[in-house]
């Protein structure tokens, strides 16, 4: 479930980012952009948990 709601959220975020910096920008404003990222950055906050080590861990090995 913490998946979906990651990528709910990342998508919304994503796509209101893409949409007021297409408007500033004056392009088109496409979906499928926000998408992009929003897929992107969903894989990267689900990545950087498991590659940051745990300090609970670190204190035993010492």
């Amino acid at each position: 479930m913490k998946y979906f709601w990651t990528l709910f959220w990342t998508f919304l975020l994503c796509e209101m980012l893409s949409y007021v910096v297409c408007s500033m920008v004056g392009s088109e404003f496409k979906v499928e952009t926000g998408a992009m990222l929003a897929v992107g950055f969903t894989i990267l906050i689900l990545i950087i948990p498991a590659i940051i080590p745990n300090d609970k861990e670190e204190k035993h090995i010492h």
